[in-house]
């Protein structure tokens, strides 16, 4: 998604969270979805599209998966289902995918918990006849079809520095970074792009002293936020660039005495996050819209089941309602900059 698009969609998206997509399990027939690039015809109805995120009961992953694959799978007269484990860890993913593939999925779109642990796996699920789309953290590129990118790590990292400086100002001073899990792809992405970031003159004033790992548990994430207070009591800043991190870490700085003292900011939803920016807890953080992140990601595995692209660099595919996407270096669609939710505009959007 365009960045000045976004505002515009997520609203439009908002109110589609509620629309049931329909199946078709008939497997006859074909879509008025249309791809181009690598082929010219309709997305095949039928297609059985698998969700496997990094963990279910995520408030992120139930928007990508259920409010946005779910949709484009509907539209497009696909069988939806979502499965995972309640936990992430590295290796949790693979019985999973081995029981996709022996289900006949037709696509399986998965969220890595860890780049290597799950190849072999999705491998056997390719030569089983399933296209692997990777979406939110990837695994390596010879272990799937196409990586769907919520947004360039470079653009991620620079948001996050910028909102963590603007928010403490022209003093700096000490911060620390809340994580998911230590093994997840975009999140060590995200960390060292962050760390080149940082190296730049404009925040030779912020230190970077601390990093811990929330693995995406609520708990651990808010016992994670207590710690780093406690171990650094100089500290001003946090960046948690996980949704389940950045609210637990809202939610203990908001009922602390370092609420307005240290300032936090990440990556999470609008409803999670709505009352720590009105609180004040929260000046300002950042997101793409995850519906659209699960839509493209439907989308493009449907293009590739249905023979319109290979995932080859400048295949083009239309992905729905957001248009048309072109595939780039080592099989990777990008979705778009990230946006900036704060005060004065965070009541327009409901995801």
């Amino acid at each position: 998604m365009r960045a000045q698009q976004l505002m515009a969609v997520a609203v439009a998206a908002a109110l589609a969270f509620t629309t049931a997509a329909c199946a078709d399990d008939s497997g006859t027939g074909s879509s008025d979805a249309t791809a181009g690039g690598g082929g010219n015809g309709t997305i095949k109805s039928g297609l059985k599209v698998a969700f496997l995120p990094k963990q279910v009961n995520n408030p992120y992953f139930d928007t990508s998966d259920n409010k946005g694959g779910k949709v484009a799978v509907g539209e497009f007269k696909g069988t939806y289902s979502e499965t995972g484990p309640s936990e992430a860890s590295p290796s949790a993913q693979v019985s999973y995918i081995n029981t996709l593939s022996q289900q006949g999925a037709n696509v399986i779109a998965v969220s890595a918990n860890d780049k290597d642990a799950i190849c072999g796996a999705l491998k056997e699920a390719r030569q089983a006849g399933a296209k692997v789309v990777t979406y939110d953290s990837d695994t390596k590129p010879e272990c799937r079809d196409l990586f769907i990118n919520q947004a360039s790590t470079e653009g991620i990292a620079k948001i996050q520095i910028k909102l963590i400086s603007d928010a403490i100002g022209p003093d700096g001073g000490e911060i620390a970074i809340l994580s998911a899990t230590a093994n997840a792809t975009n999140q060590n992405a995200w960390i060292d792009a962050m760390k080149t970031e940082l190296a730049k003159p404009d925040y030779s004033k912020l230190k970077l002293v601390d990093t811990v790992y929330g693995d995406d548990d609520d708990q651990k994430s808010f016992q994670e936020a207590q710690g780093l207070l406690a171990k650094h009591p100089n500290l001003k800043g946090i960046i948690s660039p996980t949704t389940v991190g950045v609210a637990a870490a809202a939610r203990y700085l908001s009922g602390s005495t370092y609420k307005g003292k240290v300032q936090l900011t990440g990556l999470g939803t609008p409803n999670q996050m709505k009352a720590y920016v009105k609180d004040g807890t929260v000046k300002a953080f950042a997101l793409w819209n995850p519906a659209d992140l699960g839509y493209l990601a439907a989308y493009a595995g449907a293009a590739l089941a249905s023979g319109l692209i290979t995932g080859k660099e400048g295949d083009k595919f239309t992905a729905g309602k957001l248009g048309e996407f072109t595939v780039g270096k080592d099989g990777t669609v990008l979705l778009g900059d990230p946006y900036t939710f704060k005060a004065d505009n965070i009541d327009q959007f409901n995801f």
